[in-house]
């Protein structure tokens, strides 16, 4: 069986550093930190007290007040980012197939706000059982794929992936892999995720995954760097339109970029901990690579995961290593994660998104916040630290890691190639 060719069509982004594509782009390249002192709850008992929130954004500028209500935010932000890439993309409704439309969508956590709420609520009350009736349809994983297909009618393949920080390349990856099977046409993806709440901070907390640095946030998430002491937890969502090459042909669409295969691998090592030696990490790359029938040596760069973990930049980097040899020292590598935090489940698709438009506008954004080296990396390999550098970009990786060992690398190269 003959694959077809996939081709990005459409983008959308709500992001810490911008709510829609040009103002995520602007931040990225100009280097902006997205963390601020959190607004959201009293963080006067709380080890961290900062957070990449989503700022000026109002839902009712998108969403009635009444459909917004029985939203988390979670859905929330994916059906502001996907709006915008449903118009970008540019669709003739009235001619649109949609039953070969689909949506997959990625989400870590889900409705997690929701599910604080009620269970908190109830707890003060008398022990009657009382919940909102939209309590479980506010909270599931799933339902931010039901409300965008809802919206717009699409009835092609609809579900969701939780993978936890590699949720959403995981959704991009099932939704590339539906059209180039021949299952659909077009496919609404991406990711979103709402943890900035008294529980996810809490969690997070506990097991010492996040930065304390409350003296100074903006320089907190610090990819690669030898002081740095864990992710800073960010909000959001990203939407891609995924269409079959011949079909957006056809419809005179405008094309970002080609998408050129998607790798999978788990460490089987740690609930959250890496493998020391990147051995997951170095499986997908490899995986990746041999999916778009492309070498080591074709990659110009990667998005690391690079959440600014101890631990999990330095496995990155042996990875990166063992993966492109001496090629990794030509290549530019960053961590958007240095300005936006870590999104969860929606890391990879805000993540994608910064390679394409890195590749459209021939610049790689920064990895800001370096200030030390660690001698633990090796120093010759590119982060691109600190300020954004000028390349023409054909062929781009991206890396996402989640707790249990997930691991998914999505690869996009110019139409051309």
């Amino acid at each position: 069986m003959e694959l077809r060719r996939v081709v990005v069509t459409g983008l959308g982004a709500l992001t810490p550093i911008g709510n829609n594509i040009q103002e995520y782009w602007n931040g990225l390249i100009n280097g902006v930190s997205g963390a601020a002192p959190i607004t959201y709850f009293d963080t006067t008992h709380f080890k961290t007290k900062f957070a990449c929130e989503l700022k000026n954004f109002n839902i009712e500028d998108f969403l009635d007040r009444k459909e917004a209500r029985k939203m988390d935010k979670y859905a929330q932000y994916a059906m502001v980012s996907s709006e915008e890439a449903v118009k970008d993309a540019n669709f003739n409704f009235e001619t649109l197939d949609k039953d070969r439309v689909g949506v997959i969508w990625g989400s870590g956590i889900g409705g997690l706000e929701t599910f604080q709420q009620e269970v908190m609520e109830f707890t003060r009350g008398n022990g009657v059982p009382k919940f909102n009736p939209f309590f479980i349809p506010k909270m599931i994983a799933d339902i931010a794929g039901g409300h965008i297909s809802i919206k717009y009618g699409f009835r092609g393949p609809n579900f969701t992936t939780v993978s936890a920080c590699a949720s959403s390349t995981n959704a991009m990856i099932d939704a590339f892999n539906y059209i180039r099977l021949g299952h659909a046409d077009v496919m609404v993806t991406g990711g979103s995720e709402a943890a900035v709440t008294i529980a996810g901070m809490g969690g997070f907390n506990a097991m010492h995954a996040l930065s304390t640095r409350n003296d100074d946030p903006k320089t907190a998430s610090r990819p690669m760097d030898k002081d740095r002491d864990g992710f800073i937890l960010g909000e959001g969502a990203g939407a891609l339109i995924l269409e079959e090459y011949e079909h957006a042909i056809a419809r005179g669409a405008n094309i970002y970029c080609e998408i050129g295969g998607g790798g999978m691998s788990a460490d089987a090592y740690h609930i959250t901990a890496p493998h020391p030696e990147g051995l997951g990490a170095k499986n997908v790359m490899f995986n990746c690579l041999r999916d778009a029938g492309l070498k080591p040596t074709d990659v110009d760069g990667v998005n690391m995961h690079g959440t600014s973990t101890p631990l999990g930049d330095m496995a990155e980097s042996k990875a990166i290593l063992h993966v492109f040899g001496e090629h990794a020292y030509s290549m530019n590598l960053n961590s958007t994660k240095s300005m936006t935090g870590h999104l969860l489940g929606a890391a990879g698709a805000i993540e994608t998104i910064s390679c394409i438009l890195a590749m459209k506008h021939g610049m790689v954004p920064p990895t800001i916040n370096h200030f030390t080296d660690d001698e633990n990396i090796d120093p010759r390999l590119n982060f691109t630290f600190n300020k954004a550098q000028k390349r023409d970009m054909k062929v781009v990786m991206s890396n996402t890691f989640g707790f249990g060992g997930h691991n998914a690398c999505i690869l996009i190269k110019k139409l051309d190639l």
